[in-house]
Order: structure tokens, then C-alpha cells, then sequence
């Protein structure tokens, strides 16, 4: 095991973003040129993710083979079999050198380069929600309801970006308001308590909406994320635009507390599978009010910034990003790069 911060990893790269039910790979062939178009797999079609490099990559003869990889998990990454929070994969970096052949294998946090893509994206690349105020080069927040919650920061420092990962999608949430108090008791919870990723994320959705037909002592007339959501965004069930909103009220609360955490004045991201599909719904005056309801820190909530980010592969770009020029990014290594 090395520290190899701030070291340029050999190329080609094969960089995945490696989620719960999907997993996205490219190659980045040297520092200059463009990444492949992506590869994506189901992660549920292959018993391993080595099995889906082999497959998908290796055997596909218009791609170059990688020298070395940089692999985004969705999961702490911690020792040297890497589980992954919410599908079966295990990543094994030192059987992926030996069997694989890489040179180096780097492994971060899914949300970690949703970070590392907040620092590079462009105007094009995201949608503001609310006051039209600039994404300053300051400390930032990305958090992104999918498959789970993610939740990462990215501080600024010396022209230096640093991206902090961690599991703040598991934090608890509480009811606040009368309507709260009716839906809560009916909410999924974990050994006794309501984890934000089981209300803000495509389970969470349905969780909600479950629990709005029980306050309401109706049966549910759906059971898919997606179809809360269509039918919460066409207006035709009740329940279903009620469970979309308290959602986006949710998710707007999180938002705001992270935002003060991390005193984020470069502003708050919203990524994950969700939230561009959801974007009618959080440009309606909800979000934000639930974003800025933060008192005695209204005034300060006002002039953060919140954005959705639209480009189709966040995590792939800042993955892309880094590995072009590792040196604009603080990102210790140590305990998360092996090498031959």
C-alpha cells in the first residue's frame, strides 16, 4: 500500500462510477484526450464488478486497455474488500491487480466524485434553483437521492479543492410540522429510527407515499418509485403529489443543514438519478423554503446558492477531471490506492 496524494496514476485509466443498480465505466486513453462514451451495466447482471470489467471492457476491442483504474463506490471504502452499500458487489483491488492485470487501482466514494464533478462542471452543467446568485470558488455541498442518499463536501483552500466523503445520507430526520406527526409513524424505519435515505431516495419516495395512504386510510394505488412520481408530477393521485412534495421538503431541509454544516457559500448541488427528473417539482417555491427555513439563519440561507446538476455523468466527468490533473485536487490516498 502506498500514499501516492496528489500522484498521477498511469494511463489509459479505466474510470466507473460504480452505484447500487448501475454501474457506468469509460477510458480515459492519456491526460489530453476526450473519455470514451460509456459503458453501462446493470450490476445485478454480473455476480462480480470484475466480472463486468472483463466483459465490458476488456473484451470490447475498440477500447484500450487500462494501465489502471479509478473506481467510484457507493460505500465507505474502508480495508481492502470494499462493499458496496446497496448492491452485492465487493471490490477487491488487490485481486483486480493480480488477476486483472492493473498497475494501480484507486478507489473512492460515489459522492466524493459527485464532488470532484461540482468543482469542474460548467454553467451548462447544472440548473439553478431559486435566487439567481454565482457559484463562487468557496466550500460546497453535493447530495444526491438515487438507488440511496449521498452526501459528500468539497472544501476550497489555496486554489486547492478538497472533496470530504462521508455517509451523511444516514443521518436521523424528524418530524417538524402536524402533518409530520401523522405520516412518521407509518414510515420505515431502522432499528427505531427514520434514516434520511429511507425517505430521500427512490425507496424513500415510496416509503413516503406509502405512508401518506396510510394518514389518509387509503390503499396505494401504486408500488414503483417511478410511477409516485409520474403520477405525483401529472397531478392525477393526490397522495402521490403530496408524497413528491413532502419529498422536496425533505430534501430541502437536509439541504439547508448541510449547507450550515459545511458554511457552504459556493453553494449546494443537488446530483443522484432523482433529482433532474424531479426538477418541476423543486423549481416551485417548496425547496427553498424549506432549504432557507433555518432560523436564526434565515438572512445567511438566502444568499446560498442551490443547483441541480444535469449533466448525464457527473461522477464520470469528475473522475475524468482528477485523473487529467490530480495535483488541483486534495485527495489522500493513503489507505485507497494500491499499486503492483
Amino acid at each position: 500500500m502506498a500514499n501516492v496524494h496528489s500522484e498521477a496514476l498511469p494511463f489509459p485509466i479505466l474510470i466507473g462510477d460504480i452505484g447500487g443498480t448501475n454501474a457506468r465505466f469509460s477510458i480515459l486513453v492519456d491526460a489530453e484526450s476526450k473519455a470514451t462514451d460509456f459503458v453501462h451495466v446493470q450490476t445485478a447482471d454480473y455476480e462480480t464488478i470484475d466480472d463486468a470489467i472483463v466483459d465490458k471492457v476488456f473484451n470490447n476491442p475498440e477500447l484500450a486497455k487500462p494501465r489502471s483504474a479509478i473506481l467510484a463506490i457507493a460505500g465507505p471504502v474502508d480495508g481492502d474488500e470494499i462493499d458496496l452499500t446497496n448492491c452485492d458487489w465487493i471490490v477487491r483491488p488487490k485481486k483486480m491487480i493480480c488477476e486483472l492485470g492493473f498497475d494501480a487501482v484507486l478507489v473512492l466514494n460515489d459522492f466524493e466524485a459527485q464532488a470532484l464533478a461540482v468543482a469542474s462542471l460548467t454553467d451548462s452543467d447544472r440548473e439553478q434553483i431559486g435566487p439567481n446568485a454565482p457559484a463562487v470558488d468557496a466550500t460546497r455541498v453535493v447530495l444526491g437521492p438515487g438507488t440511496g442518499l449521498g452526501v459528500a463536501g468539497l472544501l476550497h483552500a489555496q486554489d486547492t479543492w478538497f472533496p470530504v466523503p462521508g455517509e451523511g445520507g444516514h443521518v436521523d430526520i424528524g418530524p417538524r410540522t402536524p402533518r409530520d406527526l401523522e405520516i412518521f409513524p407509518h414510515l420505515v424505519t431502522i432499528e427505531g429510527r427514520v434514516s434520511a435515505e429511507e425517505i430521500i431516495s427512490g425507496r424513500g419516495l415510496l416509503h413516503i407515499y406509502n405512508a401518506v395512504c396510510a394518514a389518509d386510510g387509503v390503499a396505494p394505488g401504486v408500488n414503483q418509485p417511478k410511477d409516485v412520481t409520474e403520477e405525483g408530477l401529472n397531478g392525477k393521485n393526490a397522495q402521490a403529489a403530496e408524497a413528491l412534495e413532502l419529498f422536496v421538503t425533505y430534501l430541502g431541509r437536509l439541504a439547508g443543514d448541510l449547507a450550515l454544516i459545511f458554511m457552504a457559500r459556493g453553494g449546494v448541488f443537488l446530483g443522484g438519478g432523482i433529482s433532474p427528473k424531479i426538477l418541476p417539482e423543486l423549481k416551485k417555491p417548496t425547496f427553498r423554503a424549506a432549504f432557507e427555513d433555518k432560523a436564526p439563519h434565515k438572512e445567511l440561507m438566502k444568499t446560498i446558492p442551490t443547483f441541480v446538476v444535469t449533466h448525464p455523468q457527473a461522477a464520470l466527468a469528475g473522475l475524468a477531471s482528477y485523473a487529467r490533473t490530480p495535483a488541483s485536487y486534495g485527495i489522500a490516498t493513503e489507505g485507497r490506492c494500491w499499486r503492483r
